[in-house]
């Protein structure tokens, strides 16, 4: 009798800001982002340090999830993955982390900084050129839609590149992206989901 094929479980890739603190509500709904994408069973990936990546690793480990952490190889005598990393993988240089991470199946934006903000520029960027054409890019949270508006207003930005993202007002929304027929926690995981989503109406 043949082995059984292993179960698949997607990975989804989540930026965010080593800097956020435990006390602040966008830790918290990061923590929040974490345990839901593991109870809809996923792997969860992010830089595997601290602020909104603990937060998300912590969410995740607490619901059952698998948590890879991308760190840095350089960093390795300052800087230690957070303590809810599973299975660390180090990477040589800033540009080699942030290809790491756009292996996943999928990839969401949550608060950050320059770091974030690089990341999914990357991410969206990707899917512009067309690589990468499978995978959805979810923006959480309000500052992100006052983002992309400022980058529409200010940058050479068109209706079509807006199309490859989606903005999701919470972690609720951003699994609910997810699940859309033919998403990445879909039934159906060969074809992801895309097109651009303004909670706000505008």
């Amino acid at each position: 009798m043949s082995e059984p094929e292993p179960l698949w479980s997607p990975t989804v890739a989540v930026f965010g800001s080593a800097r956020l603190l435990p006390d602040d509500p966008e830790y918290s709904e990061a923590r929040r982002l974490g345990e839901l994408l593991a109870r809809a069973g996923a792997d969860v990936m992010t830089g595997g340090y601290d602020g909104a990546m603990a937060a998300v690793s912590e969410g995740a480990r607490s619901a059952g999830g698998h948590v890879v952490g991308v760190t840095m190889a350089g960093w390795g005598e300052r800087r230690a993955p957070n303590a809810w990393v599973a299975e660390e993988r180090p990477a040589p240089s800033l540009t080699s982390r942030i290809e790491m991470l756009l292996t996943a199946d999928a990839w969401v934006a949550v608060a950050g900084g320059v770091g974030t903000l690089a990341e999914a520029a990357v991410a969206w960027n990707c899917r512009q050129a067309g690589e990468n054409q499978g995978r959805m890019l979810v923006l959480m949270g309000p500052r992100w839609a006052t983002i992309l508006r400022a980058l529409e207003a200010s940058l050479i930005v068109e209706p079509r590149d807006l199309a490859l993202v989606r903005l999701a007002d919470d972690p609720d929304a951003v699994v609910a992206c997810l699940q859309e027929a033919g998403g990445v926690l879909g039934d159906d995981p060969g074809e992801l989901a895309v097109g651009w989503a303004d909670p706000t109406g505008g």
